[in-house]
């Protein structure tokens, strides 16, 4: 999966993660953070899988607003995860640790279902999946 910033434009499925970009704030800034964004979200680990969040495809979308506030869509691999407690707290907490993020809003999505055909091959190489 690209680390690079997208448009909000419909892709096919399976998408790749997304930072949107619509922002009244400079392009080098949101450029910036975005990229700041992603390197948090990757410190985040599903306890059970030896594979960051971002790179299982498990943030579907990041939204950063005018006012800096930025909200996340993510899912879980299923909806019996048993961190689904803990794992939306924990992007939350990354990517406020982002210097010059606003409030952040995490929220857990279950269309589209994820699959493994989200993975970057990266988290297939850490998870032997090929």
């Amino acid at each position: 999966m690209s680390d690079t910033i997208q448009s909000d434009t419909k892709q096919a499925e399976p998408a790749p993660n997304r930072v949107d970009t619509h922002s009244a704030l400079p392009p080098e800034e949101t450029e910036r953070l975005g990229a700041d964004i992603v390197a948090a979200l990757k410190t985040v680990y599903d306890p059970e899988i030896p594979a960051d969040i971002y790179e299982l495809g498990l943030i579907y979308k990041v939204d950063i607003k005018d006012d800096r506030a930025v909200d996340v869509e993510m899912t879980l691999t299923t909806p019996n995860c048993p961190a689904a407690g803990e794992l939306p707290t924990m992007v939350e907490n990354a990517v406020a640790s982002v210097a010059g993020v606003g409030p952040v809003s995490v929220n857990v999505v279950w269309e589209p279902v994820w699959t493994p055909d989200r993975m970057s091959d990266e988290a297939r190489l850490v998870l032997n999946m090929w």
